[in-house]
């Protein structure tokens, strides 16, 4: 893995997030779409909050704070660290992460500040991985034990996951109206 490049990308796609926030109308923003499922502002307030959570994992590893695994990531783990992307096919949150961090209904403004929040965690996080212990890990609830690296590229993948679940939205609001 190379974190210059995972960066670059991490930083497209949140760039790609902050160019869609302004191009969405208020009212729609917090609409369900004729699709079902999340609106615009859940998608953002579950990246976004997700992405911060997922910083905080990758940190605890660089600084090797977790507790002693021989684990490594599960089969699907290793799958979207390979391929660099979600199987291919709709997965559920686990029970107990939806309930943690189930997706809640904010405003553009809300939408922008955690951005800018999350970007400077990834600023300050991103320096720290080449120098982070590979063997130190900590728990992703559905791909396994991950080390700083690991995390750091599963953010990637995870923001890029949900740029095209934005695409869906617009898509759905597009063919309805």
């Amino acid at each position: 893995m190379n974190p210059t490049k995972e960066r670059r990308a991490i930083d497209n796609a949140l760039d790609k997030y902050r160019e869609l926030v302004d191009t969405y109308h208020d009212e729609q923003f917090a609409k369900t779409p004729p699709i079902g499922g999340w609106s615009y502002s859940e998608v953002y307030d579950h990246i976004l909050k997700s992405t911060l959570a997922a910083s905080i994992a990758l940190e605890r590893c660089t600084h090797n704070n977790c507790p002693p695994t021989k684990q490594g990531p599960n089969f699907w783990g290793r799958y979207l660290l390979i391929t660099g992307l979600f199987p291919p096919f709709k997965v559920k949150m686990p029970q107990e992460v939806a309930a943690k961090i189930a997706p809640a209904k904010i405003d553009k403004e809300e939408a922008k500040n955690l951005l800018v929040k999350t970007r400077k965690r990834i600023d300050g996080v991103s320096m720290l991985i080449s120098d982070a212990p590979k063997n130190a890990r900590w728990q992703h609830p559905r791909l396994g034990m991950l080390n700083a690296a690991q995390w750091f590229k599963f953010i990637r993948v995870h923001l890029q996951h949900h740029l095209k679940q934005l695409d869906r939205i617009q898509n759905s609001f597009a063919k309805s109206g």
